[in-house]
């Protein structure tokens, strides 16, 4: 029989061992940067192997679009990624890469529209996308395990799914807000037992948008409180010009940490980009 005080002593161990050989500055190897440097000051280097990472925001919102877009961010600084979408095939997901890439209309792309000067930048781009470590896999019409099997031949540090309304659950319920919490469960325990991050995109169902203040909230995942009991993180994307036509500023949206499970709560400044649904940091932008 296994003895607990040994794991124990174990892990405390192995804790303090990481400590002495990491630099200051240096992150711990189980961190996974988004590639937003603000949203990854805020989470002490980045997102974490073994979190489950929820990040809802209402219809229309851009939350696939940002989930696409740290994907691709975190496969760029070299992290093996997963993205399953439950919409779009990977024709259509890697367009929207290389629009989001190339700053470039999708409708541009579709229509071969393009300028030669355009066109010869959108081949580069697509060349570097072919280069990462970034795998797409669709999770329509499949079973749970199913759905996420083709994951593990790429030995992935992170999967994305999109989006948890979509994903089938581990086992059938009554009703589709047990079937999210079933899912969100399985999740969590598949963030633990493969040691990944897994970045879940949701809807919020709760959502009241004629409220005093729409922003997300962890009540609004519904989910029968599931995000906010099981989920690690949080995030909740905010668009100001949704809500408020002509009151805000045009494209800035908030990335609310509602919950951090390790860490400091608050948000980060974004602009969104809505011709190339592309999503850049506002305190440290793009060159």
């Amino acid at each position: 029989m296994t003895d607990p005080r040994r794991i124990q002593r174990i892990s405390v161990t192995r804790l303090i061992q990481r400590i002495d050989s990491q630099t200051p500055g240096d992150l711990a190897g189980d961190t996974v940067p988004t590639g937003f440097p603000s949203l990854d000051r805020l989470l002490g280097g980045g997102l974490r192997q073994r979190d489950l990472v929820v990040l809802g925001g209402d219809v229309g919102s851009g939350k696939s679009a940002l989930a696409l877009s740290i994907a691709i961010r975190s496969a760029s600084l070299g992290t093996p990624v997963v993205f399953f979408s439950g919409e779009m095939d990977e024709d259509r997901i890697f367009e929207r890469a290389m629009a989001i890439e190339g700053r470039t209309q999708i409708d541009q792309i579709r229509s071969a529209t393009l300028s030669d000067q355009t066109r010869s930048a959108m081949g580069a781009v697509a060349l570097r996308l072919q280069e990462l470590p970034l795998h797409i896999h669709p999770i329509v019409g499949r079973q749970f395990d199913e759905a996420l099997a083709s994951a593990w031949q790429h030995h992935p540090k992170m999967i994305v799914v999109d989006y948890l309304q979509l994903l089938p659950a581990p086992s059938g319920k009554l009703t589709q807000e047990e079937d999210n919490a079933s899912a969100l469960r399985a999740l969590k325990a598949l963030a633990l037992d493969r040691q990944i991050v897994c970045l879940l995109v949701a809807q919020l169902p709760n959502l009241e948008k004629d409220r005093a203040d729409p922003r997300p909230t962890l009540d609004d995942f519904g989910a029968l409180g599931s995000v906010k009991q099981h989920a690690d993180i949080v995030l909740g994307l905010y668009r100001e010009e949704m809500y408020n036509p002509g009151g805000g500023v045009e494209g800035a949206a908030e990335l609310i940490v509602a919950k951090n499970r390790n860490g400091p709560t608050g948000f980060v400044d974004l602009y969104f980009y809505h011709q190339w649904m592309r999503f850049e940091d506002m305190l440290d932008p793009d060159k």
